[in-house]
Order: structure tokens, then sequence, then C-alpha cells
């Protein structure tokens, strides 16, 4: 990316060095007989407790009180209901991308697996998780924004964080939640190498940081555009130290390698079981075949640019009519900005724009903000509160909205028994709906396509690698005991040709038996007539979770 290496340029030339500049490295320094150096606050030092771990019990603390509210809710996104339903079903003998259909990387599904194996309620280990995710990326914020502000400004940049990735849906656990982490770790590792000419371990070092990349790639494969952006970074700390072109192109192979590495293990897994080309479909060609949804992803790039606006005022604004303090690591600005322009270039690339898609950008933003939370005059306050108040206010709000949207634990509870009553020992399918409900319910689920959102819009037809039509169509002759469908007036980018198969299904072997309102949202509930019933046997016995082959 030509704006990063252009942007890192100026620091990674050897005059650049500031040897009597402090610096927190990125790996422990060697101290006395080769222990690691403590970096703590005198006060925190004489208790034995790292000020590191002090930091992050802080932000944990901030983070648990301000989404204590959701905590135990298993209906908070429909995406992260559909992360924990594809971990139950992996854990139940389904394989990802075979049995169950979405283009996450498996990565992602590991992560709830993981989740599942603690005792307890998975949704609220999924949500612990989150939060601890959350303290980890915070701290790790703390400290870049250390590099380019006073303490206190650092301490605010991570609270910035935490309270801002609720303003986008991100308050407990979807993707960005959890890859933000191993990309600040990365960011963290790139300022140590490009702050240091003629170092001889770069290439060491640019591999853990190209492999903290692959990491998060197989969580969402949109870090590409800062992975890419890194490599760069990388490399033109090799130029300026003067490698010969071999030993350039030879590194460029190996930081490419560790950064797809993670990623070819899992097609290598999945070829080995004779599912590759299942593997391939979903992760990199579904998107590419994904349908545009139009005029609305102009409105919610606008809204979540609007959204911003207290970190474009800190970052743009402040530095013109304030004078902007320096941290213990001033160069690494650099590095820093050059990270906010690649997370802004993969935001604007990628498109769709959903409110999650700017998880990634909260980050960088946070850190490039932290100067401006330093200024000490009544006058220039105004940016700081402005940014932690209108995050905090905001949060509060979207978290509410968001409750009353889809809905709490006892109407899901509810809506489950309604089901469970009258599924005549078949499967249950939700052709709108939360994907809460398949756990809830318990049954078998009779498509490979669970998430709704899959059959009943437009965009995704095309993406599904089968017709997206007979898919429902095969559903339905299937007779499910307990169908679900939306009932409200304005439907979200309808597939009419599947919408109306069901509903002619619906008419012929169904009758209505209840409607329920989950959140804001009224559904009607089906049951196979009992002549239906008589006349179609059950289908062979299935596990917990179905195991559908491909169509």
């Amino acid at each position: 990316m030509p704006d990063a290496v252009a942007i890192a340029a100026p620091l990674l030339s050897p005059k650049s060095a500031h040897p009597k500049t402090s610096v927190t490295p990125v790996f422990p320094v060697q101290t006395g007989a080769g222990h690691p150096a403590r970096h703590t606050t005198p006060r925190v030092a004489q208790l034995g407790i790292s000020s590191n771990w002090t930091v992050f019990g802080a932000y944990f603390a901030l983070a648990l009180a301000f989404r204590i509210t959701l905590i135990g809710n298993p209906i908070i996104h429909v995406d992260e209901e559909f992360y924990l339903y594809v971990a139950d079903r992996w854990a139940h003998g389904a394989l990802p991308f075979v049995d169950v259909w979405d283009r996450k990387p498996i990565g992602l599904f590991l992560l709830y697996r993981l989740f599942l194996l603690f005792p307890g309620d998975g949704v609220i280990a999924y949500q612990i998780g989150a939060i601890a995710s959350t303290a980890a990326t915070a701290l790790i914020i703390h400290r870049l924004a250390r590099m380019i502000a006073p303490p206190a400004a650092a301490l605010q940049a991570g609270a910035a964080y935490v309270l801002f990735l609720p303003v986008f849906n991100c308050g407990m656990g979807q993707a960005p939640v959890f890859y933000n982490l191993p990309m600040a770790l990365a960011v963290l590792g790139l300022v140590d190498v490009c702050r240091r000419p003629g170092a001889t371990d770069v290439r060491l070092r640019g591999a853990a940081i190209m492999a903290l990349v692959g990491v998060a790639m197989q969580i969402k494969y949109s870090v590409v555009f800062e992975g890419v952006a890194f490599g760069l970074m990388l490399l033109a700390r090799g130029w300026a130290d003067a490698w010969a072109w071999r030993k350039l192109a030879t590194s460029a192979a190996l930081w490419i390698g560790c950064a797809l590495a993670p990623t070819a293990l899992v097609l290598a897994a999945y070829a080995a079981m004779g599912h590759a080309e299942a593997f391939v479909q979903a992760n990199f060609l579904s998107i590419l075949l994904r349908g545009p949804e139009g005029a609305v992803t102009w409105f919610r790039l606008a809204k979540e640019m609007a959204v911003l606006i207290p970190f474009w005022l800190a970052i743009f604004f402040a530095p013109r009519r304030m004078a902007m303090p320096t941290g213990s690591t001033p160069d690494a600005l650099r590095v820093l900005q050059a990270w906010g322009l690649a997370a802004m270039a993969g935001f604007l690339l990628f498109g769709t724009w959903y409110d999650h898609y700017a998880g990634p950008l909260l980050a960088p933003l946070s850190v490039l903000a932290a100067p401006a939370l330093a200024r000490s005059r009544d006058s220039e306050k105004w940016i700081g509160r402005l940014l932690l108040g209108f995050g905090a206010v905001a949060g509060l709000v979207v978290m509410v909205y968001q409750e009353r949207k889809h809905g709490s634990a006892d109407e899901v509870a509810t809506m489950s028994a309604l089901i469970r009553q009258e599924l005549q020992g078949r499967c249950f399918y939700q052709f709108d709906g939360e994907p809460v409900l398949y756990r809830a319910v318990g049954a078998c689920v009779p498509t490979r396509y669970a998430f709704p959102n899959h059959l009943n819009t437009y965009t995704e037809a095309p993406a599904l690698g089968v017709n997206a039509d007979v898919e429902v169509a095969r559903i339905m002759l299937s007779h499910p005991g307990v169908v679900i469908i939306g009932e409200w007036r304005k439907i979200y980018l309808p597939n009419h040709v599947s919408r109306a198969i069901v509903q002619d299904f619906l008419a012929r072997d169904y009758d209505r038996y209840a409607s329920f309102t989950l959140g804001s949202r009224t559904y009607g509930l089906y049951r196979l007539k009992p002549r239906t019933a008589a006349a179609v046997a059950i289908p062979p016995p299935l596990p917990p979770f179905s195991q559908v082959p491909s169509s």
C-alpha cells in the first residue's frame, strides 16, 4: 500500500532514530540474570502486581459495568447467535461450511466452540470472553497511545475504545472484538521494528507480526488490507537498512507465508477430508458472488462517518488549533497513522458498511485521538469530553435499542416453548427469525443454510453455491413440524420467489396456530396439519443438529 510506505518512510530513515527517547519494547527487555524487566509504577510494584494487569483490570471492569444489562441475554445480535449455533452444531459432529454454511473463517467458530467448553451457560461464557478480549485490546491501545500522549490521555484512549464498540453493535461477541486484539499486538511489534534502524532481528519479528495477521485473518478475512500495509512497512524497514534484493525477496516470501499459513492449514485439512471445494466456495467465492444492496449501503456509510465525528475532531481538528503533547515514543506516530489509513481503506473497499464493519477502525482511531485527550486547559477539554461522553451515551442508547429490537431471554424461552409443543417429532424451520431459536428449541434443522438471511434475501441468493429457491422448496417438501415467518411490512432485501414458495406451502399444508412478538417484530407460527402429518412420514432420525448434504 503506497500510502503506508510513504508515511512510514521518514520514520524508517536512520536519521529518525532518537537514542535518548525511552521506549517500552514489544518483547520484554532482559535484565540481570536474563529475567524480563517488569514495567510497573512504584506503588503497584510494591504490591508485586504488573501495571499491565492493573490497567487490564480497570478496562475489564469498565467494559463489564457498561455492558452489564446484556450479560446472559442470548439475543443481542443475530451474528453472535449464529456463531454460537455453528459452534454448537460443530460440537455435535457437524462440519462448518459442509453441514452448516457460512462465509466466516473457521477461527471465529473455533473461538465460540472453545467458549462452549466452559461449564454453565455458553452465552455467558462467550460474553465474558468478549469482554476480556475488549479489555486486552484496550490495554494494547493504552500502550500504543502512551507512545504519542501522556499517561492519563493514553488511559482515556483505551476507555474510548471500550465505550465506542457498542455504538457499532460490537458490544459483545462480534468478530472485530476478537480480531482487533491480534492486529493491535501486530502494530505494537511493528512500531518497535520500524523505529530501530539496523536491527538484526527484523526478519524474525516480522514473521511474528505477520503470523498475528494470519491469526486475525482466520477470524475475519477483511484484515488482509491492514496486513498488506504491515508487510509493506516491514519491507520499507529492510529497504531503509539497505538490504540486498535477495534478502528483501526472501523476507517478503517468509512474511507472506506466515500470514497465509493459518488459512492454508485449514484449507489443507478440508482437502484431506474431501471438502476443499466446499471450503473455497464458502470462504472465498461467496463474498464475490453476493448481490449489491443498493442505496441503503450509502446511508449506512454516511451514518457511520457522522458517528465518528468526535474522532475526526480529535485527530484532524485539534492538532490545527492546539499544541499537541508528545509521549514516550513520538516517532511512532507515522506507523500509527499508516495503520489508521490501512484500516480505513479496508473498511471503504469492503463495501456494504454494516455497523460492525467499522469495528476495526476504532482501535487505530482511539490511539490517534490520544494526544487531543491530554488537553488541560478548560477551553480545550471539550474534545476529550465530547469523545468519551458521546461514546458512553451513544453506546448505552444502541444497547437499549438492540435489546428492544431483538428481544429478551424470557421472550426467547416463551417462544421456544410454543414451538416445541407442536413439533410432532419433526424438524423446526425458521424462514425469518433469530438464530438463537434453533439452539433454544433443540430440534433438528432441515437445511445447512440455517441463517435466515441466506435464503430469504435476494443479495445472498447468488452466493450460496446452490439455487436458493430450490433449497427452500426442498426444505418445505421435508415438511418441518413448525415453520415461522415474519409478519412485519418492511422486509429486509426480500427474495420474493423463496418467500412465495414458503407461503404457498404454509397455505396448503400448515395451520397458523399462534403469533409471537419477539422484541419489536411479530412472527407467525405454523404447525403441520394433522392430515398432512399423517400422510407424510417423519424423515429418518437426525442428530440434534441436522447434517444435510449439499444440494
